[in-house]
C-alpha cells in the first residue's frame, strides 16, 4: 500500500507539473529524494517503485518442513510441555535448534497454547476462536480450536527467601499423574534459601516412609538442617484418630526423629506460606511427566531411579548456586544412627511362646552373643524397624536383635547327618545410647499433647461409667 501511495503522488506530480515541496510534505521525505523518484519513474514506470526484497525470504527464515515438524512434535511426542521446556528438548532431543519466541510464534499461529499462557493470552486466543469459529463450518476444526485452550491456575505469591543454605527446608508431597495410569504421590524437599530439591521420593501414598526417605536424602547428601517447614498431615502435626495404636502415630515417631537430630518442625494450613514448595509443584507437573515417558519409566522404582539424575539436572537449571549462599546444615551423622533413627516403632507383648508377633511372623529376641532371651507372658516389648529393614526390640533397658521362627525346620533330626555344634554368631546390638530406648520414648510419647488428651478423655469416660454404676 505505501508503494502504490508514492506511486500514485509521484505520477500526479509529473503529470499536471505539481509542487514539489507538497509532494515532500505527503511523502515525508526531501525534496531531493522527490527528485529520484520522478527520474525512477520516468526511465522504469510503475517496477521502479516496487520493493527489491519483494518475494525474497530473508536469510534467517525457518524452513516450512521444520516448522511442520516442530507444530506435529508438540501435538504427538512432547504433548502437554510448555513452551520453554518444549525448546529445550527439541535442542537436546531432536537437534532442532529455535529460540523460545520463535516456537511461541509458530504454536500460536496455529491455535496452540502453552499450559502456562497467562489469562490476557487466553482471552485473545478466545476472541480470536471465535472468528475462527463463525468462519468455519466444521465440526472437527470447531474443536480442534477448543481443546487447546487450557484451565488456568492459580499461582502462588512470592516471600522473600531465607538467608542461609538449609535453614529452612520446605516439605509437601503431591498426587499427580506422574507416570502411566495411576496416580501417585510425590514427596519433595526444598532449600527455601537457594530454590534447590535436595530430597525427592514417589510412593503410592503421603505416608511417613516417603518423607523418611526424603529425611534419609538430605541426611546423607547435606545434614542436619534448621527446620523443615510442612503443612499440617498426621506425620507432621497430630489429628486425633479413635485408634491409639503407637503404629499409625506418624506424627509422634517423625517428631521424635526430629527431636534426636535437633530439627525443628514448624507447620501451616495455609498454601501460600509455603510458596516455594507449592510453585515447584506447578513446575515439576509441567515437565516431569514428560521426561519420565521418554525415559520410559512405568513403576514406582524406575521413577525413583530417575529422579536421582534429574534432580542434578533441575537444580543446575534453575537452583541459585549454592557456593554464593553460606551453609547451615550441620555435619551428617554416621549411617548407623541415621538408619535407627528413621525408624518405625511398633509395641507389642511377649506371647505365652516368648515371642514377638508381627505382620503375622513371629520372632524371638536374641542377645549379643546369639543366644535367645525369654520373657514372661506380657512384657511390654518395643519393635523397632530401622530404616535399613532391620528389626530389634527394646525391652525395658535392653536393646536384642530380631530372629524370625519359620514355619517349618531347615532340616531334620532324623533324615539329615548330624552336623558339629557350633556357637552361634556374635550380632549387632545397639549401643545403649542409641535413640530408641523404650523409657525414653515412652517419656516422650506421655508429653505429647494428643496423648495427654487422650488418657484425660479416657479417665473422665470410666469415672462417669463408675458414677452411673453406684
Amino acid at each position: 500500500m505505501t508503494e502504490q501511495y508514492k506511486y500514485e503522488v509521484i505520477k500526479k506530480l509529473v503529470e499536471t507539473n505539481g509542487n514539489k515541496d507538497n509532494a515532500a510534505l505527503k511523502l515525508s521525505c526531501t525534496r531531493r529524494h522527490i527528485n529520484r523518484l520522478i527520474k525512477g519513474y520516468l526511465n522504469q514506470g510503475k517496477t521502479f517503485f516496487v520493493h527489491g526484497n519483494r518475494g525474497r525470504k530473508p536469510s534467517h527464515t525457518i524452513e516450512s518442513n521444520i516448522k511442520e515438524n516442530i507444530i506435529d512434535l508438540h501435538r504427538t511426542k512432547y504433548f502437554g510441555t510448555n513452551f520453554t521446556h518444549y525448546c529445550e528438548l527439541l535442542e537436546e532431543h531432536e537437534n532442532i535448534n529455535v529460540s523460545v519466541s520463535t516456537i511461541y510464534n509458530i504454536l500460536m499461529s496455529e491455535g496452540m497454547l502453552s499450559p502456562k499462557a497467562r489469562r490476557l493470552t487466553k482471552k485473545k486466543m478466545r476472541s480470536k476462536l471465535k472468528e475462527q469459529r463463525k468462519a468455519t463450518k466444521s465440526k472437527k476444526e470447531v474443536a480442534k480450536l477448543t481443546e487447546n485452550i487450557v484451565a488456568l491456575e492459580d499461582a502462588h505469591p512470592r516471600r522473600p527467601r531465607c538467608a542461609f543454605f538449609g535453614e529452612m527446608i520446605q516439605m509437601d508431597a503431591s498426587i499427580h499423574n506422574w507416570f502411566g495410569d495411576k496416580k501417585t504421590h510425590l514427596h519433595i524437599a526444598v532449600d527455601d534459601a537457594t530454590g534447590a530439591i535436595v530430597g525427592a521420593y514417589f510412593d503410592k501414598q503421603e505416608t511417613l516412609k516417603g518423607y523418611y526417605n526424603v529425611f534419609h536424602q538430605i541426611l546423607n547428601d547435606h545434614g542436619i538442617p534448621y527446620m523443615f517447614y510442612t503443612d499440617r498431615r498426621t506425620v507432621f502435626e497430630y489429628k486425633q484418630k479413635k485408634s491409639s495404636s503407637l503404629e499409625k502415630d506418624t506424627f509422634t515417631q517423625f517428631g521424635y526423629a526430629c527431636k534426636q537430630l535437633g530439627v525443628e518442625i514448624r507447620t501451616t494450613s495455609n498454601p501460600q506460606a509455603k510458596g516455594r514448595v507449592e510453585r515447584m509443584f506447578q513446575t515439576l507437573q509441567s515437565r516431569l511427566p514428560i521426561e519420565l515417558r521418554l525415559a520410559s519409566a512405568t513403576t514406582i522404582e524406575q521413577a525413583n531411579i530417575f529422579l536421582d539424575s534429574y534432580i542434578q539436572k533441575y537444580n543446575a537449571k534453575f537452583a541459585l548456586p549454592i557456593n554464593n549462599i553460606k551453609s547451615v546444615f550441620e555435619k551428617q551423622p554416621d549411617i548407623e544412627k541415621i538408619n535407627l533413627t528413621l525408624a518405625v516403632l511398633v509395641d507389642r507383648k511377649i506371647d505365652n511362646g516368648h515371642c514377638i508377633r508381627l505382620n503375622k511372623k513371629y520372632y524371638k529376641p536374641i542377645d549379643s552373643n546369639g543366644y535367645p532371651v525369654y520373657y514372661h507372658k506380657g512384657t511390654q516389648a518395643l519393635v523397632i524397624k530401622s530404616f535399613d529393614e532391620q528389626l530389634f526390640t527394646s525391652i525395658g533397658e535392653k536393646v536384642y536383635s530380631l530372629d524370625e521362627i519359620p514355619e517349618h525346620e531347615y532340616t531334620s533330626r532324623n533324615f539329615h547327618f548330624p552336623k558339629s555344634t557350633v556357637k552361634p554368631r556374635k550380632r549387632y546390638i545397639p549401643p545403649m545410647s542409641h535413640p530408641w530406648k523404650k523409657s525414653i520414648f515412652t517419656k516422650f510419647v506421655k508429653k505429647q499433647k494428643h496423648y495427654y488428651e487422650q488418657s484425660f478423655d479416657s479417665a473422665m469416660h470410666s469415672q462417669a461409667l463408675t458414677s452411673i454404676a453406684r
